[in-house]
């Protein structure tokens, strides 16, 4: 789910090599806008994240169903993780997304819970009921059994909601469950990085 791009130049020295660098690493980021999430090579992309979330004095509160709580345990890689991330839920069945997060039973009825429509109620729920400036929603179909010519295996509806506005993208994934879970939950915290981004920044 992640693209790296090296750039090098060779040079007599160190400094000269980064002047040659420089003006490349600006045009890449000139293009490829906000799609950089960063050009340090130790930092992880949750690591942006919880910076993100800290500079802003964001709170994030997670709603998984496929990806089982991959995307919160990310999130706690980070060192300081503590002080944005509020709750995280597993709702992996339709029960427990009616009773946490307050996904409408008509919602699960119509349109299944692998749908646009309960990622929505998902991410908003999680947020409304944890006090959370922010939240992220996963749900989909992993594999390898379950998918319909409509909905295929690696169908994934992630939202987000901030700042009283939610939007939810549909991806499909390739490769095998674990594959789809890995993928998600990094489309997942990058959609939340950009969402901030386009609310705060």
């Amino acid at each position: 789910g992640e693209v790296h791009i090296r750039v090098t130049a060779k040079a007599k020295d160190e400094e000269e090599a980064k002047r040659l660098v420089n003006p490349i690493v600006k045009e890449l980021k000139l293009r490829f806008k906000d799609a950089v999430y960063t050009t340090e090579e130790e930092e992880t992309l949750e690591d942006v994240v919880v910076k993100l979330l800290q500079k802003h004095e964001l709170t994030v509160v997670t709603a998984e169903s496929c990806t089982g709580g991959m995307v919160a345990s990310r999130i706690v890689n980070v060192a300081g993780a503590s002080n944005v991330l509020k709750e995280s839920f597993i709702t992996y069945s339709n029960k427990a997304k009616r009773k946490y997060l307050d996904v409408n039973k008509e919602t699960l009825k119509k349109y299944t819970a692998v749908s646009e429509k309960t990622a929505k109620e998902m991410a908003k729920g999680a947020a409304l009921n944890t006090d959370c400036d922010t939240s992220i929603s996963i749900t989909g179909l992993a594999g390898p059994d379950g998918g319909t010519d409509e909905t295929p295996v690696g169908t994934v509806f992630i939202g987000c909601y901030v700042k009283d506005k939610t939007v939810v993208e549909r991806h499909q994934f390739q490769g095998n469950r674990l594959k789809v879970r890995q993928q998600a939950t990094t489309f997942a915290l990058d959609l939340l990085r950009r969402c901030v981004i386009a609310q705060y920044d």
